[in-house]
């Protein structure tokens, strides 16, 4: 007889960490490039206050920002995860690791999700 253990939530981590990966890929650059670079040396025309903030307003943008700070963290967390077990060989502290991990994960969420809803 085969006792059945409870499935693992390593599948959906993997999942948003490669979700992440993926999404902090592609839209970070994009972001960096344009607020970091070309908007202050004067490439391009820099949008005003008031434009970025009617942006903001429109819930897809909300959604989508939402969207890359939670995957980022989640990536975070699951790279930072693997670094201690594997690289620094801490796999002893495998719960104080998970919840410092992906409890700060969740936490960024949060906060990302309330700073977003009161913009």
């Amino acid at each position: 007889m085969t006792t059945r253990r409870p499935p693992s939530p390593e599948p959906f981590l993997w999942l948003l960490f490669s979700g992440g990966g993926m999404i902090a890929a592609l839209l970070v650059p994009v972001l960096l490039f344009l607020f970091g670079v070309a908007f202050p040396l004067g490439w391009l025309t820099a949008p005003d206050h008031a434009h970025l903030l009617s942006v903001l307003q429109n819930p897809i943008t909300k959604l989508v920002l939402f969207g890359l700070c939670v995957l980022a963290l989640f990536h975070w967390a699951h790279r930072f995860r693997y670094t201690l077990y594997d690289g620094l060989q801490l796999k002893r502290f495998s719960v104080p690791i998970i919840l410092f991990c992906y409890g700060g994960a969740v936490a960024g969420s949060l906060i990302s999700g309330y700073l977003l809803l009161r913009a």
